[in-house]
């Protein structure tokens, strides 16, 4: 079995993905001549030619191509490994992941001044990388709305939320109380990459089996909001404080009445040891609760 060295592992990983020694060698902080060494090495190690130079750049060889997605694999389960291994050597370090405009403060203070000497820490998440982010092992416990796949994790739901609609301020339905599904039945929704995120926010399928109306895909909670701001389309948020609408003066937000409420939940990593979790997670059920 070939002793691989994670250091030349990575080196071709970044490679690969640039298709360019120059721009792969500048990234690593390496000289071209240098990386083209750790290349050469690791394709000894290995037994086959993984890189091929072409004049437009970098190609993988056919052993290359089967060689990344196993090496992608290799870095992946490395990082995983040390970062357990140090959560469980040093549970005096709790990193907490939030999303979104979601609140965990209180959970926070309760868990400082319970234990003065833990290194308690919070970090903001994308929305769709709370899983990634407690799998991989860069947060211990992360709060977060749902739908959240839950495969590997501890899910405790925390709180509902109502949903509401985001209009333009000029819109037809601005300044009305409540509007249901059918008054926005042919508006134009952004959709989501993540299917089931997709699925909850937009009501699809709409409870008569209809699909709910198409929309630009969007990444990015920023590309919605100005979606929704031009008129493209509108989209369904929850109903939190200090929602776009506090500084955005050209869009509001009108309850969506007949459908299920969104719910903020806390996650963690199945079967985690840390006593700091355990505790975030008691403080969170008892601290974190629906905003005024």
């Amino acid at each position: 079995m070939a002793d691989l060295d994670l250091h030349l592992v990575r080196g071709f990983a970044v490679v690969a993905e640039h298709r360019h020694f120059g721009r792969a060698a500048a990234e690593l902080h390496l000289t071209q001549s240098s990386l083209s060494r750790q290349i050469v090495r690791l394709e000894q190690q290995v037994g086959a030619r993984l890189l091929d130079r072409t004049p437009q750049g970098t190609r993988l060889t056919e052993a290359g191509e089967a060689f990344l997605p196993l090496a992608a694999d290799l870095l992946r389960a490395a990082a995983h490994a040390v970062a357990h291994a140090r959560s469980v050597a040093r549970p005096s370090r709790i990193t907490v992941g939030y999303t979104g405009n979601l609140i965990v403060t209180p959970a926070l203070r309760e868990l400082r001044r319970h234990h003065p000497g833990a290194d308690v820490r919070a970090q903001h998440l994308a929305w769709d990388d709370a899983r990634a982010a407690l799998l991989e092992h860069r947060v211990d416990a992360a709060v977060v709305r749902l739908p959240l796949r839950a495969a590997g994790l501890h899910v405790t739901i925390l709180y509902d939320e109502p949903r509401v609609v985001l209009l333009p301020a000029d819109h037809r339905l601005a300044g009305k109380e409540s509007v249901t599904l059918d008054d926005i039945a042919d508006e134009p929704l952004p959709r989501a990459l993540d299917p089931e995120w997709d699925a909850f926010w937009r009501v699809d399928p709409r409870p008569d089996g209809r699909p709910a109306p198409g929309g630009p895909l969007i990444d990015a909670i920023e590309d919605k909001i100005e979606l929704v701001a031009s008129g493209q389309a509108v989209a369904i948020i929850p109903a939190a404080p200090g929602n776009v609408t506090g500084f955005r003066p050209d869009l509001t937000t009108v309850p969506l009445t007949g459908v299920e409420p969104s719910q903020v939940a806390v996650a963690t990593r199945a079967g985690e040891r840390n006593r700091l979790v355990a505790a975030f997670r008691k403080y969170a059920e008892g601290l974190l609760t629906p905003p005024e």
